[in-house]
């Protein structure tokens, strides 16, 4: 059994910072990892993958340059850092596990184990 819980969500101005944090247990020993995001009304989509070496990261195109994912394996925690938020990125952020021990997906169905998720909100 996987759990995975999502904290640092919260409100902040336009332009500000979030880390988030994605606190792991069960078997992820090897597994890259994921953030998602879900706003009010669109589907969930992808915004950052990383491996288990952390020497791989892959980016939605929205978020380059601004967000930054990272994991700490010895905390069994995956971060993401966020920073010029605009409000756009209000949403719902969730954290996943690669559902294979190989490459970086982009796809909901690259991943089976799933967060609850953490809300974030940026105001303009």
């Amino acid at each position: 059994q996987v759990q995975l819980v999502e904290s640092g969500g919260g409100l902040v101005q336009d332009g500000g910072s979030l880390r988030l944090s994605c606190a792991a247990s069960g078997r992820t020993f090897g597994y890259p990892m994921g953030w998602f995001r879900q706003a009010p009304g669109k589907e969930r989509e992808f915004v950052a993958a990383i491996s288990w070496s952390g020497r791989s990261t892959r980016y939605a195109d929205f978020v380059k340059g601004r967000f930054t994912i990272s994991r700490d394996n010895a905390k069994n925690t995956v971060y993401l850092q966020m920073n010029s938020l605009k409000p756009e990125d209000t949403a719902v952020y969730f954290c996943a596990r690669e559902r294979t021990n190989y490459g970086l997906g982009s796809d909901l169905r690259d991943y089976d184990y799933w967060g609850q998720g953490t809300q974030v909100t940026v105001s303009s």
